[in-house]
């Protein structure tokens, strides 16, 4: 159980099914905030006096306003916090659903959950507060196939290049004049084919525009 809960959210509707969510878990000691700077100082003051947090939940984006901040987003906000608090539990709860980036707050930032703002998110708020008790990660099922997906082929730099280039409207048949004046290696049109070929044949696509698609639902450009 949690002794202690700091919510970092901007929209008063998300905030109000977070605390019902957490009321329900039996968790009533909890603090919300509406921006990333006044958490971090909640979180500051706390461990000072001895009574700190030891869950963070967080939205990752968080609109400006006429307060001006220092910390603008909850991946920064985030990261700010464990500098103070390395072992505080992090839950992210957001409308992000690309697999790359999701997949980075596990691997980056270490946090322990994260729950998709849809249908059905207080139950998934609920099941993320047992699974972080019980020493486990917990991710939205609405997502789990994007970061198996984001995980099945590991993108080089040089993939990533490619990917964008094609992206940005430029012909296959041209990306050799652009890698050439950049001086990136290889830059043939041989290999251009052989590594955009190679890409959709590990992840089963037909054509450049798939490969495109899927990267930018993943996230990776």
């Amino acid at each position: 159980m949690f002794k202690k809960v700091l919510i970092a959210e901007d929209h008063e509707s998300s905030n109000i099914s977070i605390r019902k969510a957490l009321e329900d878990f039996g968790c009533l000691n909890n603090d919300h905030v509406y921006y990333c700077d006044d958490a971090l100082k909640r979180i500051n003051h706390a461990l000072k006096t001895g009574n700190e947090y030891d869950l963070l939940i967080t939205d990752l984006s968080f609109e400006e306003d006429e307060i001006p901040q220092t910390i603008g987003t909850g991946t920064e906000l985030i990261k700010a916090v464990k500098e103070l608090q390395p072992n505080i539990k992090v839950l992210v709860f957001s409308a992000e659903s690309k697999g790359a980036i999701i997949d980075n707050l596990f691997k980056e930032l270490n946090i322990n959950a994260f729950v998709r703002k849809a249908r059905r998110d207080v139950t998934e708020l609920k099941q993320a507060f047992d699974a972080i008790c019980n020493q486990k990660t917990y991710l939205s099922a609405s997502l789990r196939r994007s970061i198996q997906y984001s995980n099945a082929y590991e993108f080089k730099e040089f993939d990533i290049i490619l990917i964008s280039l094609l992206s940005k409207g430029v012909l296959q048949k041209d990306i050799p004049t652009h890698l050439k004046a950049k001086k990136i290696k290889p830059s043939g049109l041989s290999s251009v084919e052989k590594r955009l070929n190679y890409m959709k044949e590990v992840l089963s696509f037909n054509n450049n525009e798939q490969l495109i698609a899927f990267c930018k639902d993943i996230g990776v450009i």
